[in-house]
């Protein structure tokens, strides 16, 4: 959470459309909260998209039209959605990027997440920081009562209901430095 992975997925985007690159934008269908086939990002950056469901379903010769597959909240991918994504790296040249969380609101591994860390070729880190300033490594899922520890694993939301924590803060619960409340 507020690590700025969308923005760097629209970056990526743009960057590849600066050089002459055709890049394929998509997110999977789980994710609405910004609406259909757009992708936005807090910093107000958006752009179009695609469904990663319909692209697991394009031919051959349409995939081949892409320089690049860029996917948005890539854990809320399945698991053949992330080994299909493999499959284009490896048998059709064409580069995937993949921005999304590693673990739920109570530090479990999504599924797509799992996956994309099992076959990823390259996994690198987007940081975040806690309120006190260490690593963020946890998002915490609160409502007006605290800490939400229950509950589904996908909920849609933004800054309203998802912060980011260290693990400590996470664990005791404290979203915000009570000295300063």
């Amino acid at each position: 959470m507020g690590s700025s992975k969308s923005a760097n997925a629209l970056m990526a985007n743009f960057n590849h459309h600066e050089v002459g690159k055709i890049p394929l934008l998509c997110k999977p269908r789980t994710d609405t909260r910004d609406g259909e086939r757009i992708i936005t990002s807090r910093i107000g950056l958006s752009a179009p998209c695609v469904y990663l469901e319909e692209v697991v379903e394009y031919p051959e010769e349409r995939l081949r039209q892409y320089d690049c597959i860029i996917v948005d909240e890539a854990q809320f991918a399945t698991e053949e959605q992330i080994d299909f994504l493999a499959d284009v790296v490896d048998f059709w040249n064409i580069t995937v990027i993949c921005y999304g969380l590693r673990a739920d609101f109570q530090n479990h591994l999504f599924p797509g997440s799992a996956r994309l860390l099992a076959v990823a070729d390259k996994i690198q880190e987007i940081k975040t920081a806690c309120w006190c300033g260490k690593k963020a490594t946890c998002n915490a899922r609160y409502n007006e009562n605290g800490i939400v520890r229950n509950g589904e694993q996908v909920m849609l939301g933004g800054n309203d209901s998802y912060i980011a924590l260290c693990r400590k803060h996470f664990k005791l619960g404290m979203l915000y430095d009570p000295e300063k409340s």
